[in-house]
């Protein structure tokens, strides 16, 4: 009895494209972003809350601490970039929340069971956070110019303060992103980020360091916020910086690279609880 002829099996080849180097982390940042976007905009009472205390803040310094401050009505043009800045320090506090919540709920926990790299929900808050604190500074800057708000930037100018702005606003949401993951619930990251929000008030935002009392004077004078203040203040009104933008710039790339290692750090030993 012959044997049933076979069929000739060709030899195996890999013709399936193999995933660019990447893909997946850039597929999963993008859906994250999404996430973190849709989150924001359902939360209506935040992003409301983010764009009208900032506002609130700015006609009370204006209307009713103004001119005390500065008799000769002015103050305006002086106090803008530093609402700006704390309209960013409202802003990128819930990005504190956002992360604490996935971290409690079981969200990252659920992410690690898919084929996803579960570090890439922490690129989501981060960018959806930049993206939406750069709308809420464009809303606070248009409702100074309606109250009388005049810049002298021009289009350099403005490109400049936009690119200091948003690598501000990226820098302390590296921090508020590191800590919700620090914190053990969203209230503790809540009550982590209101500490923070102080730093504007210790700093040239409302008034000149110089009028400070002198054992406050070194810390006002060189804290992050101060040149990121001084910097934009200046390109708002079509002057050059000096070496403020270069202070600014250098504490908000260091203050990244902190924010950054220590969220690598501590990223993989929560989720491994």
């Amino acid at each position: 009895m012959s044997a049933p002829p076979t069929t000739p099996t060709r030899p195996p080849t890999d013709r399936t494209p193999s995933p660019a180097p990447g893909s997946g982390i850039l597929t999963a940042s993008a859906a994250f972003v999404g996430r973190a976007t849709r989150h924001s905009l359902r939360d209506v009472e935040a992003l409301l809350m983010a764009v009208v205390l900032p506002l609130m803040l700015m006609l009370v310094f204006t209307y009713v601490f103004g001119g005390a401050i500065s008799p000769s009505g002015d103050y305006l043009d002086y106090v803008v970039p530093g609402i700006v800045l704390t309209c960013a320090g409202f802003g990128a506090a819930s990005t504190a929340v956002g992360v604490a919540q996935d971290m409690t709920t079981g969200t990252i926990n659920r992410l690690r069971t898919m084929p996803v790299p579960s570090g890439t929900v922490l690129v989501g808050h981060v960018v959806a956070s930049l993206a939406r604190n750069l709308l809420a500074t464009a809303v606070v800057v248009l409702a100074a110019v309606l109250i009388g708000f005049r810049p002298a930037a021009g289009a350099l100018e403005w490109l400049a303060v936009v690119a200091l702005l948003g690598l501000y606003i990226l820098a302390i949401t590296t921090v508020f992103a590191m800590l919700g993951l620090l914190a053990h619930s969203p209230e503790a990251a809540s009550g982590y980020g209101f500490v923070l929000l102080f730093l504007p008030y210790a700093s040239s935002a409302f008034v000149p360091v110089a009028t400070m009392p002198s054992w406050l004077h070194g810390f006002a004078e060189h804290q992050p916020i101060t040149p990121v203040i001084e910097a934009t203040r200046a390109l708002l009104a079509g002057s050059p910086p000096g070496g403020h933008a270069l202070v600014a710039i250098l504490w908000c790339f260091g203050i990244i690279a902190v924010a950054a290692a220590l969220t690598a750090y501590v990223f993989p030993r929560r989720v491994a609880r």
